[in-house]
């Protein structure tokens, strides 16, 4: 019984010459599915009658073809996939603009007037809170009191800082029966554009040369003052 793979030559001949005038490619590799039904038919044109093409292995061919077909329709649309995240990467990106964004730290960045914003939340509501804010070298520059203060993200701002110097802060918090609350700080960055050179869209920030990854915000205050 022949095999279906073992194409006679006067089939591979005719198949060859079907095939040319559309253009397909010589490789393996460059075969579509109606290269390859091009192929059967040539097959089946010219196979002994003594000696018929084995049905159950053309049946297996036929599910050849049509996986690997279904694979490059697969890798197609996961490409499409791709391209419309990369958009919606770039919107939410470009959102932020104008923005004063907060990711996980507690560092504060004065302007050139030398205010500061700052960011926490609280996990539950507070009788004092207290912000510490050290210099570089970790003495206290500054206290301030904030007073009671409902849980979840709070803010605040110091104006005491010199632009260009990095200032860390503590933040202090208890309850009315003085108990310590638990306390999430942030560093608030202000958005100045997006930077499209890398594979994902990162944000430039005011006041530094190093983009800010989209996927490190955990929270948008609002506009940049």
């Amino acid at each position: 019984m022949a095999s279906i793979s073992n194409v006679s030559a006067s089939a591979a001949a005719a198949a060859a010459s079907t095939t040319a005038g559309t253009g397909a490619s010589s490789g393996a590799s460059g075969l579509t599915q109606s290269d390859f039904l091009q192929l059967l038919t040539a097959q089946l044109k010219y196979q002994s009658p003594t000696s018929p093409a084995d049905t159950t292995q053309m049946a297996q061919e036929f599910a050849s073809i049509s996986t690997v077909d279904g694979i490059n329709t697969l890798n197609s649309q996961l490409s499409s996939i791709a391209t419309t995240a990369s958009a919606a990467e770039m919107a939410q990106a470009s959102a932020l603009v104008g923005k004063q964004v907060a990711v996980s730290g507690n560092t504060l960045t004065p302007t050139a007037s030398g205010k500061a914003e700052g960011a926490f939340s609280l996990a539950s509501p507070s009788a004092s809170t207290n912000v510490t804010v050290l210099n570089p070298n970790g003495s206290i520059a500054d206290t301030l009191k904030l007073g009671p203060l409902a849980a979840g993200q709070q803010s605040f701002t110091w104006n005491g800082g010199t632009s260009g110097t990095n200032y860390s802060y503590q933040i202090n918090a208890v309850d009315a029966s003085n108990n310590q609350i638990a306390i999430t700080p942030y560093t608030v960055f202000s958005v100045g554009g997006v930077n499209l050179t890398g594979a994902t869209p990162t944000l430039n920030i005011n006041g530094s040369s190093t983009p800010l990854p989209v996927s490190s915000v955990q929270t948008v205050l609002g506009a940049s003052s």
